[in-house]
């Protein structure tokens, strides 16, 4: 059981062609494919969020397929399911490359997910594309972030707050792991930037799947009764935003009291629930449903078509999806082969439609160029964009408001090839990951 079936069909065929044997097209062609990873949560407490994206890469495979493949070749998705358990994920990832071989592979959700497999993806010299916002202060080289960097989601969430909603006290909620708390370190460090003192600042964790929070919202509304407009900054993951909004509406905060903004919370964690107590309240993304564009417009038409589902609904990682993907098609393209080594050097610079107008770009750090959007939810689990940045956002992999991380740049490109570079010592910190 130890070789993989493709894996003796190679040598088979490795020593018929050095016996001088031809084999007819269609027996070699089932192997002939491109084999795609899909790396996502299909059961347990992420399984909410994850599943759907499972879906969009099933699709865009599909309609790659239909337009002829890539190099001439199908391609074929690989699914496997990690089950939310971190280190399940590692091991899910070496099957994909070492057994399945494939070209590359999308997904993770969670960074402690990420974090997981980024050994894996270095020792085995694959490609991970990551569709979810995270925390930064991280550029590996096997890496390409297609969600948002902290500057583009949560920092100018909390400059919208401040601005145009004139908060002075803040409640960074999260869910307990890696995100959360790194995020929140860099909020901290940038509203103690902004003059916003440490007691008009509360931070609480909760575990994952957390389920009764009484206790801390009765906390949140004591701590905004202060006479300071406040204000809950909120990076609660996976199906505990469930309950966190029910306590809120059944202890009558409002959003016009104390709004939330969340990060993690999108139309597809909104499509099961009762949306009334989360009307007013926000979300911080870079892509909505409700944007009206005519790709988005096609985009939508077509995934609900594929899922045979009119309510099937669109988020922002699914869009980091689509864009990823159709980065890889292209970079693949333009090296002519799918080999990593070359794939990674074709994908700095690469340009692709995004969902809302305009194009993104992959950068010499491995993260993309994205518009910032924060939206009011409504009833009907949409979101009506209240704000966003005039144009397209660079995403910043190092965090200039935290002391480890303000001197580093990460360049991908020869010569420099370094995730973590310091520009005050001029010298490469080894694997881009702090």
């Amino acid at each position: 059981m130890g070789v993989h079936f493709s894996a003796i069909t190679k040598l088979v065929a490795a020593g018929a062609i050095a016996a001088g044997i031809s084999f007819s097209a269609p027996a070699m062609a089932q192997e002939d494919t491109i084999k795609v990873g899909i790396l996502h949560s299909l059961s347990g407490t992420m399984a909410i969020s994850e599943t759907t994206l499972k879906d969009t890469m099933l699709f865009l495979i599909d309609e790659q397929n239909k337009k002829g493949g890539l190099l001439g070749r199908k391609l074929e998705a690989v699914v496997v399911d990690p089950a939310s358990d971190w280190p399940l994920f590692a091991e899910k990832a070496r099957e994909l490359i070492s057994q399945d071989k494939v070209a590359a592979v999308f997904g993770c959700w969670t960074s402690v997910s990420r974090k997981s497999v980024l050994p894996v993806f270095e020792e085995l010299n694959n490609i991970l594309f990551y569709p979810v916002q995270y925390e930064g202060e991280e550029s590996q080289r096997n890496v390409f972030y297609t969600g948002a960097a902290p500057n583009q989601q949560a920092i100018p969430a909390v400059d919208y707050l401040m601005n145009e909603e004139g908060v002075e006290r803040w409640v960074l909620a999260g869910t307990d792991y890696v995100y959360p708390q790194t995020t929140n370190k860099i909020l901290k460090a940038y509203l103690n930037s902004k003059g916003v003192k440490d007691e008009d600042i509360m931070i609480n964790y909760t575990p994952f799947g957390h389920s009764d929070w009484q206790t801390i919202v009765t906390d949140i509304k004591n701590f905004g009764s202060a006479g300071k407009k406040t204000a809950v900054v909120s990076t609660i993951n996976g199906d505990a935003n469930v309950p966190f909004y029910k306590e809120l509406a059944n202890q009558g905060i409002k959003a016009e009291d104390i709004p939330v903004v969340a990060f993690s919370v999108g139309e597809e964690e909104l499509a099961g629930l009762d949306t009334a107590p989360l009307v007013g309240h926000l979300t911080a993304w870079n892509y909505f449903q409700s944007v009206d564009t005519p790709e988005n417009e096609e985009f939508i038409a077509k995934w609900k078509e594929y899922t045979k589902n009119p309510k099937r609904v669109t988020n922002d990682p699914m869009e980091a999806h689509v864009i990823g993907f159709n980065m890889w098609v292209k970079a693949v393209e333009k090296a002519g082969t799918t080999d990593p080594d070359a794939v990674i050097d074709a994908l700095i610079g690469v340009s692709v439609p995004n969902l809302s107008g305009g194009y993104s770009t992959m950068m010499p750090n491995h993260h993309i160029t994205k518009p910032v959007l924060i939206g009011e939810i409504q009833a009907d689990g949409q979101m009506e964009t209240v704000w966003q940045t005039p144009g397209l956002v660079v995403g910043d992999e190092w965090s200039d408001y935290l002391p480890d991380s303000k001197d580093l740049i990460s360049d991908w490109r020869a010569p420099m090839s370094c995730g973590n570079f310091n520009v005050a010592t001029g010298k490469c910190g080894g694997k881009g990951v702090n």
